[in-house]
């Protein structure tokens, strides 16, 4: 996955996606993080929804670390784990519906 800075994107526009290879999915990335992703529709569709799901993912669970840091929430591994357990229930009746 390429990576141009958003500020860079914004004021070159195309130019400043030359470096990326053509059909690359692009991560315009802020001071504070991920941004955007610039998906292209040619190709696996499918393997570039992975990877944008991958990529949406790994940015959320860095939002919430700086969340969790920010409000010192300390939670023991019990709880995350009940937690994680009760959601998968409720996917789970769902998928049996």
């Amino acid at each position: 996955m390429g990576q141009v800075w958003l500020r860079e994107f914004r004021t070159r526009g195309s130019k400043a996606l030359e470096a990326v290879p053509n059909g690359e999915t692009v991560l315009l990335a802020a001071q504070k993080g991920p941004a955007y992703f610039l998906v292209p529709v040619l190709g696996d569709v499918i393997l570039e929804d992975r990877e944008l799901r991958r990529a949406m993912a790994n940015a959320n669970l860095c939002k919430n670390w700086r969340l969790a840091e920010a409000t010192e929430v300390k939670l023991r591994d019990e709880e995350i784990d009940r937690e994680i357990n009760q959601v998968r229930v409720v996917r789970q009746r769902r998928k049996t519906k």
